[in-house]
């Protein structure tokens, strides 16, 4: 498994002001997106964009959550140009994921064609993460880190109780009846774990609580289960591109073919995963509760 991803950020207490603490994740998560792009623009190593990736999702789950306390043009747009460089970053990330985790033995030509395709990716994301539009962005959030707290009365533990019991009972209700669920409901599921576990890693401090490290680990496995079963449709989007990117003389449809049935394989084993994965999150003690 994957080193934990707590997100936390220093300096973060029980009676800390909720947007004081949004201040101080957003400059933890600015500086993990300026290292990560460092990477990803002097080299081809696939660590840079999948953390440049994780730093601006952490971002956007980051202004999403503080919605409610710290909301506004600024913090609006500030989410909407993280997505965007996401959105960027995201054909890279999801063919080499598609290349060398989500199937086995690619095919000679698949890889070449794969080759070239991740260049073209690659380029694209470097040429969001070097202009004038990031560079704009990076001062935004810096003038955004740097802003005066907006108030002292406001306690991050208080802020937090509401905020994760909201976002528990919404995973709860999206998940009964699991075994029936479709691809829409499964969709609407993960995208409420994901919420969810953001919130709690970014809320932990609030709480001395033993609880706090396997309740957010339970929601790491659940995401992970989830998204598991979304590879298929991440799949689909990338053999696409594959197919599209095929040279004429490069006669790649049976390989391309092939590899979609085994990325659609193993559903059974996938199910399975989530429906332990489901079990041992509602066995995690909720940490803002005790």
């Amino acid at each position: 498994m994957a080193p934990l991803d707590t997100g936390l950020a220093p300096g973060l207490f029980p009676d800390t002001a909720p947007d004081v603490a949004l201040r101080h994740i957003v400059t933890a998560c600015h500086a993990d997106l300026l290292k990560y792009r460092a990477v990803v623009l002097k080299s081809r190593r696939p660590i840079g964009i999948h953390q440049t990736r994780v730093a601006l999702r952490r971002l956007r789950a980051a202004f999403g959550l503080f919605k409610s306390a710290v909301d506004g043009p600024v913090v609006r747009a500030l989410s909407a140009e993280a997505k965007w460089l996401a959105g960027e970053c995201a054909p890279a990330r999801d063919l080499h994921v598609f290349l060398y985790e989500t199937v086995d033995e690619v095919p000679p030509i698949v890889r070449r064609i794969g080759n070239r395709l991740a260049k073209t990716h690659l380029e694209r994301a470097r040429t969001a993460l070097s202009g004038a539009r990031f560079e704009g962005f990076h001062r935004q959030l810096d003038a955004f880190a740097a802003l005066s707290p907006a108030s002292i009365h406001e306690r991050l533990d208080e802020f937090a109780r509401s905020v994760l019991e909201t976002r528990h009972d919404k995973v709860v209700k999206r998940g009964r009846k699991l075994g029936s669920l479709d691809e829409r409901r499964l969709h609407r599921l993960r995208i409420a774990i994901k919420k969810l576990r953001y919130a709690a890693s970014f809320l932990q401090p609030a709480f001395a609580s033993p609880l706090a490290r396997p309740y957010i680990e339970a929601t790491v496995r659940l995401q992970g289960a989830l998204g598991a079963l979304n590879d298929r449709a991440v799949a689909a989007h990338v053999l696409a591109d594959l197919a599209t990117a095929a040279r004429p003389t490069e006669d790649a449809a049976r390989p391309l073919k092939a590899l979609a049935k085994q990325a659609a394989s193993g559903s059974k084993r996938r199910r399975r995963r989530l429906e332990q994965a489901w079990r041992d999150f509602r066995k995690a003690g909720c940490f803002w509760r005790a």
